[in-house]
């Protein structure tokens, strides 16, 4: 059995803005190739670089043992990357064989956000919205975007109201993000300006 271990000295530090873009799935194939689930209709960040940052699954439920520590590697470099169906396979260095590529199945994939192709302009990365403040052409303040949902033909901004749970799905305002909609995005003041009143 090959397994993707590096040595202490080897291993670079986990990156400050490390993004989590997608979870292995499975092994593919026989000569370890991992199967990736992309956490964006679009993966460019999977192929924006070759060093991919794990951290093992989240346990679920309460009675479910944590996996040890020494089973998911930190730290992957990738020799090879394509598509594949509506995922993403790639080929690590150091897996050379089915069980190691099944060893890393569950892992959580990160890249450094540094990484990421740089957007055409009026697009946007999901992580960069998510965070921002809402306001609307009137300066009256709609919330904080807290995620976005995708419908297939555009995105929209799932925003939770000044001082309300974020959580709380029952009061969030859910604003295409179309131009339409949506007049001015700066993310050097992390705001969003909409066309949409507080009573929509």
């Amino acid at each position: 059995m090959s397994t993707a271990s590096q040595a202490a000295g080897d291993t670079p530090a986990w990156p400050e803005d490390a993004i989590e873009v997608g979870r292995i799935i499975d092994a593919w194939g026989v000569k370890g190739w991992i199967k990736i689930h992309p956490f964006a209709a679009d993966p460019q960040a999977l192929f924006s670089t070759r060093r991919w940052f794990l951290k093992p699954p989240e346990p679920q439920g309460p009675k479910r043992p944590a996996p040890a520590a020494e089973a998911i590697p930190s730290f992957l470099k990738i020799s090879q990357v394509k598509h594949h169906g509506d995922g993403v396979v790639a080929l690590p260095l150091d897996v050379s064989d089915r069980s190691g590529a099944e060893a890393l199945k569950g892992a959580r994939v990160f890249v450094s956000r540094a990484s990421f192709p740089t957007a055409e302009p009026d697009e946007y990365y999901w992580v960069d919205l998510i965070g921002m403040s809402v306001v609307n052409l009137q300066g009256e303040a709609l919330g904080t975007v807290v995620s976005l949902l995708d419908t297939g033909p555009h995105s929209v901004l799932r925003i939770a109201p000044p001082d309300a749970d974020p959580n709380d799905e029952a009061v969030q305002r859910l604003v295409p993000f179309v131009a339409a909609y949506v007049s001015d995005v700066s993310l050097a003041d992390k705001r969003i300006t909409v066309d949409w009143g507080l009573d929509y």
